[in-house]
Parts: C-alpha cells; structure tokens; sequence
C-alpha cells in the first residue's frame, strides 16, 4: 500500500519524538512544522500531503488562523485539530472551519493512529467491511429465498437487498456489486412467482396476512391518523421507490421525526391510472367502473386517465363517514411548486390536505426517452442521486421545512414504484 505523508505542526516538536518514530515505525512519513506560517510554507510546496496534524496553540498564527488558510490553499486535505483546551468555542470554530477530527492533548500514539485511520482510510476500511459483511448476507438471503416466504418475509428480503444496495454505493471496491445485483435479478424472479400465486387470495380476503394493497391504504393506515392530529398532509411522491426514500428520509428527518414506516403493495397493473386511481378511491378498478361511471376511463377510451382523484377522495371520505373540509394540489412542474409554496399558510385551515408532487415518475420516464437523462441516470446509484439533489433544491422541500413550524402531520407515500428498463423498445401503431 502506498505510504501516506502526514505534516505535523506543532512547537513542541522536540517533546514529540517518540510519537513521530511511532507513525513511522507504522509506515507514515512524517514532516514537521513548529509554526503556522512554517506549515503554509510545507502544505504550498509539497502537493503530496495526504492529511496536517494541527496544534491549536502556536506562536505567530493561531492554530485556527492555520486551519483556514490551509483550507483555502487545499479545500479536501483533511486537517486533525490537536490542543490543549477543552474551550467549547474552540472546538466550535475548529469543527465550522470543517476539520476532519479533533484531539485533547496528551495525546498518545494509537489516538493519532485512530485518528489517520479514521480519515485517511475509512473510506477503504468500510468497504473491505461493506464487502465483507455482505458476503456472510448472500448466503443467509439465498437459503431465504428457497423457503416459502410470506408477505411480511418478503418484505424483510426486500430491506435487506436494498439495505445493501445502499451501503454498495459507499464502498470504494465493487466487486460484489455484480453478485447482488444477481441476487435481487433472482428475488425478483421468485417474488413474481409470490404474486402470481397469492394475488387473488388477497384480493377475495382468503389471506389473514395478506399486504395493505393501493385500494386500503388510506383506510387502514391513513384514516387513524387523520382521526388522531388536528391538521395532516398527505404527501403522495408519484413512483418513488424504497430505496430512493431510504436516500431522502436523512433529509425529512432534519425537520420532521420519522414515527413509522411500512411497505405497502400497489394492485396490478401498478400503472398511475389504476394504482393511483385505487389509492384515492379507495376501490378496485371494476369498482370504480361500476361505482363512478362518469369518472372512470378505460385504456381504450379517449381523455386523461386521472383527472378525477379529487372526485374519488371526496367519495371515499364520505363513505368513511369523514364530513371534513380538505384541498387536494396536484404539482406536475416547478412552477406550480413554487406556487403552492409561497401559499401553503393558506391550507393551514384545512383538516387534510392532499399534495400530488409528479417530479419522481417525469424522471423516471425521461431516463427511458431522454438521452442526456438516461446518460445521467445510467445506474440505481446515479438514480438515486438525481432523486436526492432534485428534493434538495425542490420547492417540495420548501413546503416540507415550512410545515415542520407548524403543528401538523405529514404521511408519505407513494403510488407505485419503478424499474430500470436497460432495452427500452418504443412501439407505433394503433392504439387498440
């Protein structure tokens, strides 16, 4: 492995001797400073620094002074910050000037060595680990996938496969990025076969477990919140996937604490007109056919497929014997986010409010026809971070920090998932 280069600079530098042997001794060259202007001069000149061991207290500049000049010279060497005060405010402009860790003198050899390892290494540590972890995993997940499994075992595959998915994006080493992808290639294979199986069992109520599907979500996990808090949001993300929401909660969760979270299965076909459409009515597509004539539209028929959600909620509180005052907003461009965010003070007055935000399920069909997108979104990974840097800078994420001011609910969800098509074949003709 090649050997990392370490600047310590510090003006008791004579004391530290034997800790200089002891970094060496574990193959780190070390160079030393005894003062901040000294370790500008080194960190100007010398390009291959890999991380500074910064004391606070130095004649001539701060240790802090230091800090912020040598980030200035170098934003992405990393800078361990070693002093003898424990002053709260210290501590807090060494971390503001982003300082990779921070130790209180004395220190003693393995301490440093803890400290490099963490920043220097953790990348390559974690992923060994990551690699590693995940091999132990592939066999347990295997052996699963040959059992029976019901609806909540799969559910636990599932997390599991995603979790990993997650974790794969961190690590440096790829190499059992292809093995997963087999795995969850075979999962998805099997749970096809699952639902095949058991999809009119629960469609008939023959399965006591049988999975809140897309036409009782709101009943049974929906209503009893909206029963329970005063104001509620209903936040339905067009097509977002568990994994992207396992990529954006991070971000929720600075504002909102995260009180629960369940995977809940769309009705096939899982497209918007049947799976939204049984969300918010409450009703199986025959149902509403058969129920809401003027309202429900066949494949065949001409016009837009989800024009009447509004109409569908209304008629599904109603029969829930819920008489109460609600919005429902559908966002289907930035413009109109920004829109409902400058007034979202004016739904406060309202017991639910219905929030349809469409960027996610656009994204996902841009990355079939779009060429820039699909070269941006190639993999799950690049996917993802599309997702998490649209929400980021999304008037969706004004109107979240918004609300976290106020006393009020949100649930999130969505109202089917996606898959990555890598053939994608367009087909002309006739409608029919």
């Amino acid at each position: 492995m090649e050997k990392n280069t370490i600047l310590w600079a510090d003006d008791e530098m004579e004391l530290l001797k034997p800790h200089i042997l002891f970094l060496t001794g574990k193959g780190y060259d070390v160079i030393t400073a005894v003062s901040g202007d000294e370790a500008l001069d080194i960190v100007r000149e010398n390009r291959n620094i890999n991380a500074v061991l910064l004391d606070e207290n130095m004649p001539g500049i701060s240790g802090l002074e230091t800090l912020t000049k040598i980030k200035q010279l170098r934003s992405d060497l990393p800078v361990i910050m070693i002093t003898k005060s424990e002053e709260e405010h210290i501590m807090d402009d060494a971390i503001g000037g982003k300082i990779a860790d921070y130790l209180i003198k004395p220190v003693n050899p393995n301490q440093i060595i803890l400290a490099l390892k963490k920043t220097l290494d953790n990348k390559r540590l974690v992923s060994d680990k990551t690699n590693t972890e995940y091999r132990k995993e592939f066999g347990n997940i295997g052996m699963t996938l040959s059992d029976n499994l019901s609806w909540d075992e799969w559910k636990e595959v599932f997390k599991k496969i995603v979790y990993w998915e997650l974790e794969m994006d961190k690590a440096q080493d790829k190499s059992m990025l292809e093995v997963l992808k087999m795995q969850k290639a075979d999962a998805n294979t099997q749970f096809f076969k699952f639902v095949e199986k058991s999809y009119v069992n629960w469609l008939n109520g023959k399965d006591a477990n049988a999975p809140t599907m897309s036409h009782t979500l709101l009943k049974n996990k929906f209503m009893p919140e909206l029963e329970k808090n005063e104001n509620v949001f209903l936040l339905v993300i067009d097509n977002l996937r568990y994994d992207q929401w396992k990529i954006i909660q991070p971000i929720i969760q600075d504002y909102f604490k995260i009180e629960n979270e369940e995977l809940y299965c769309s009705i096939l076909p899982t497209a918007t007109q049947y799976a939204r459409n049984a969300l918010f009515s409450g009703l199986m597509p025959s149902e509403m056919e058969k129920r809401h004539k003027e309202w429900w539209l066949n494949d065949e028929d001409e016009g837009g497929k989800n024009m009447h959600e509004e109409d569908y909620m209304q008629a599904q509180l109603k029969r829930l014997g819920k008489d109460i005052k609600f919005s429902y907003n559908k966002i289907t461009n930035h413009a109109a986010g920004k829109k409902l965010a400058d007034n979202i003070n004016n739904l406060l007055q309202n017991k639910l409010n219905v929030i349809v935000y469409n960027f996610v399920d656009m994204l996902s069909h841009a990355r079939t026809e779009m060429e820039v997108i699909r070269e941006l979104a190639d993999d799950e990974p690049a996917y993802r971070s599309i997702t998490l840097s649209w929400i980021e800078h999304s008037p969706l994420m004004d109107i979240i920090k918004h609300l976290a001011d106020k006393k009020v609910k949100i649930v999130i969800t969505t109202d089917h998932g996606t898959v990555h098509v890598k053939e994608p074949t367009k087909v002309l003709g006739d409608k029919t």
